[in-house]
């Protein structure tokens, strides 16, 4: 298998998840929104024709949203967002990988087709993206390891996207853009989600 899925993962312990939405609707709320997305996530991931690897912030979980036979589990490793997803790609393209994804736990609108669509398209491109609409991105991937992409970068605000991309081109590697989606860090977020879906 030349593919993989690194899934970036907080475990649902209350009051340490999705603090910006828990601010608004209390933390009982908050975690019960988490534990939904965990269980969409793990859902659609676990259709895909690719090995699946969650990295959890907070130490390995067994038997919880993500099956232990299709899930390899790992600790995350480094001290800000973007040490420890350039650690993770590192792990997986020393194992071999020739096309890794990374994705969060955040985003109701992302499904199966969108992470297929990803990975084919690393057929043609060197570098995938998928741009979230308060900036930042819902999925990076790439066919080699470019730390510089994890470097520097302004984590948690409205410029990640735009910094990435143009790391990108200031390298001259070709990269694809998926569809911009929502992801659900507040109040207003979910309400905006729930009014669609209902």
């Amino acid at each position: 298998m030349e593919k993989a899925l690194i899934i970036f993962a907080r475990n649902p312990v209350l009051g340490k998840v999705k603090t910006r939405l828990a601010a608004t609707i209390g933390n009982e709320k908050a975690l019960a929104i988490y534990k939904t997305l965990l269980a969409y996530t793990a859902d659609i991931c676990s259709k895909l024709a690719c090995n699946r690897f969650v990295f959890y912030v907070d130490g390995v979980s067994k038997k919880d949203s993500w099956n232990d036979d299709l899930f390899v589990k790992y600790q995350q490793q480094g001290e800000d967002l973007g040490e420890r997803m350039q650690q993770a790609f590192e792990l997986l393209f020393q194992q071999g990988y020739k096309k890794v994804l990374i994705i969060g736990t955040d985003c109701f609108e992302l499904n199966t087709a969108i992470i297929e669509q990803a990975f084919e398209s690393l057929e043609h491109y060197n570098a995938v993206i998928g741009p979230s609409a308060d900036g930042g991105y819902y999925l990076l991937g790439t066919t080699m390891f470019y730390p510089f992409l994890f470097d520097n970068k302004p984590w948690s605000t409205d410029e990640v996207f735009v910094a990435t991309t143009n790391d990108l081109s200031a390298n001259h590697i070709s990269y694809f853009t998926l569809p911009v989606l929502h992801d659900i860090d507040t109040e207003a977020d979910w309400n905006q989600y729930k009014s669609k879906t209902h």
